[in-house]
């Protein structure tokens, strides 16, 4: 488990920006290093709003697309191309202007589709998806995502991982059923904290005023049952990237003065 690295920017849209650029590098890092790359995407404004950016960025054609693996942390339990669906909200930010290798984009299963409205099924087969992608060397069973993107919600929530509910207290299976979720939908599919932390990497995403108490709740040494987002950690690195606003209830010592 790795020690919280948090840096802070001036506004949600530089964050955006400087998020999209340590991206591209560090994808393009792993392909050359590994052939390939794989990344865990985020949905709600700040995990659309990194791929916005990075939509627009000049340095984008430096990704090799085609040899890059797309998963999701969590999903609304809706239809195939719901407008809500963090899948679809990514294909209009991003993903639709990109060569990607459609094998390689690993959507949540939709509602109404295969599995009817059991999210649970859906779970289990996307658990089994995540088994079957995983290497020898990942040592678990799910894939070791480069880089697993995390937005942080005001109550701390992570993926679909909310304070108190079951799905955040798993140990054992790697993508869960959501329901009664207290922000709509509430049927939702999630990784779960065992799965979060297989990732090399996780980056936690948050800006704005009524992001404060949550990053400050969590980066204080609050447990993960009360606080998803303090159980959220990366084998080798965990990044917290904050703008200002979401940054003012930190101490000033827990971050370097240098942040722009």
């Amino acid at each position: 488990m790795s020690t919280p690295q948090i840096v802070v920017h001036r506004d949600k849209e530089l964050m955006a920006e400087a998020a999209a650029a340590r991206l591209i590098t560090k994808v393009v890092d792993a392909q050359s290093a590994r052939g390939a790359a794989s990344v865990v995407l985020t949905g709600g404004r700040n995990g659309n709003g990194l791929l916005a950016a990075l939509a627009a960025a000049p340095a984008r054609d430096a990704v090799d697309w085609s040899r890059l693996d797309l998963w999701w942390g969590d999903e609304r339990f809706l239809p195939a191309g719901h407008p809500d669906r963090n899948a679809t909200q990514a294909r209009e930010a991003l993903l639709d202007a990109v060569p990607l290798d459609p094998a390689r984009v690993h959507e949540m299963p939709a509602a109404q589709a295969e599995f009817g409205g059991d999210a649970d099924a859906a779970a289990s087969a996307y658990a089994r998806e995540l088994s079957a992608a995983a290497r020898p060397e990942d040592h678990g069973p799910v894939p070791a995502f480069d880089v697993l993107l995390l937005g942080v919600g005001p109550d701390t929530h992570v993926a679909s991982l909310f304070p108190e509910l079951p799905a955040v207290r798993e140990t054992e299976r790697t993508v869960v059923g959501v329901h009664g979720a207290p922000k709509p939908p509430p049927t939702r599919l999630s990784l779960t904290l065992p799965a979060i932390r297989a990732a090399r990497e996780v980056w936690l995403l948050a800006a704005g005023g009524d992001k404060a108490r949550a990053a400050a709740m969590a980066l204080s040494g609050a447990g993960e049952i009360q606080t998803p987002a303090a159980g959220a950690t990366g084998r080798t690195r965990t990044l917290w990237l904050l703008d200002r606003p979401a940054a003012a209830l930190l101490p000033p010592s827990l971050y370097p003065p240098a942040s722009p």
